[in-house]
This record gives structure tokens, sequence and C-alpha cells, in this order.
């Protein structure tokens, strides 16, 4: 009986998919806010997800704290996929989204989503699934440059892009996103510790 019980709590509700809706739009919103700039201009485009890492913080906690069940980080990180595959973005961005949703959905659910420490980890883990392009990239330069050809990208977008890029770029990429996401966990933490104590969400 109890199990039962428990198995409903954890179901999602109308409830919470209207606001996973909302709460999924408006990171989606933050990420491309924040990290768009970035990825519009080619010597910066590599720091697109440390960029995108900035804005979205509190509200990805809040909604951890709103809806504590499985689904809605799968889902924001789904809808950033969906966009990056529809845009014509490289597959690996879009795989790079779902592999990373589904990191940071575990994470959260190690600690059931009551653990605000716990959780500033998934969304750093969130976030690194935007390096997915980038990495592809330094993988193999020559077959991602052929691909984004095909998909209309300039040329010289590309050749400057590939002018900019030195040994550091990789490892600041990296290293800024998860510095940039821990600060933008950090705050959110802040902003929102009512709202963590009232959902039962502790340090």
């Amino acid at each position: 009986m109890a199990s039962e019980t428990n198995s409903r709590k954890q179901k999602l509700t109308v409830k919470d998919l209207i606001t996973v809706g909302v709460f999924s739009a408006i990171i989606f919103i933050c990420i491309t806010l924040s990290g768009g700039p970035f990825a519009m201009v080619p010597t910066l485009t590599f720091y697109f997800p440390v960029g995108a890492s900035l804005l979205a913080g509190p509200v990805y906690l809040l909604l951890i704290a709103k809806v504590p069940k499985t689904g809605p980080i799968f889902t924001a990180g789904l809808l950033m996929a969906i966009f990056c595959y529809v845009t014509g973005m490289h597959i690996a961005m879009t795989i790079g989204y779902l592999v990373g949703s589904v990191l940071a959905e575990l994470v959260a659910w190690s600690r059931r989503y009551k653990n605000i420490k716990i959780n500033i980890v998934s969304y750093i883990v969130f976030c690194l699934g935007g390096t997915g392009s980038y990495l592809a990239y330094f993988i193999n330069p020559q077959a991602w440059v052929s691909r984004m050809l095909e998909k209309g990208t300039p040329r010289e977008y590309l050749d400057t892009m590939a002018a900019s890029v030195n040994q550091w770029v990789l490892v600041t990429m990296l290293a800024g996103t998860v510095l940039v996401a821990l600060f933008s966990g950090f705050v959110g933490s802040r902003l929102l510790r009512k709202q963590f104590e009232k959902a039962g969400i502790t340090a």
C-alpha cells in the first residue's frame, strides 16, 4: 500500500507537466540569451557553453524544487536538443544535450532531488551537455567542418573559427563551463533559499 502511494507521488501530474513545460521554456530562453551571442561570433563560438551556463542556474534549481520527480531535467534537455537539431547545429550538440540531461537527471535523482549541493552538480553536468558539438570538433575537425558546410554554414565563419583555435581553448571551455555553472547554481541557491526550505531541500 505504501509503495503504491509513493509510486503515485513520483508520477508527474498535469500540474507538474505544465510547470515543467513553463520552466523548460524559461531555461531555454536563458541559455539562448546568455549563450547565443557567443555562438554568433566565430572567434567566440567555443565559449557558447560557458555563456549558456550563466543565467539558467536559478531557474533550473527552482524547477527541481517545484517538481522533485524524475523527468523535468530530461525534458529541459530534450527541448534544447530539439532546438539544436531543428536549427541545423551539428548532431553532436543534440546528442550532448540529450546525454547531459540524462546524466544530470541521474545525479539529482541520487539524492531524490532534495540536496541543493547535488542539484548544483546536476546543473553543472547539464551545462556540460552544451559542449557536445565542440568536443566533436576537437575529435575530428575536418569531418566537423565538412558536415557544417553541408548544413550551410558559411566557409568564412568556419575558417575564422578554426583560426581562433589554440591548445587552451578546450580546457578553457570545459573549465569555464563548470565554473560559471557553479556560480549560477550558487547564486540560485542563495536567491531561492526560502523556496528550497519549503520544498524540504537540504544543504
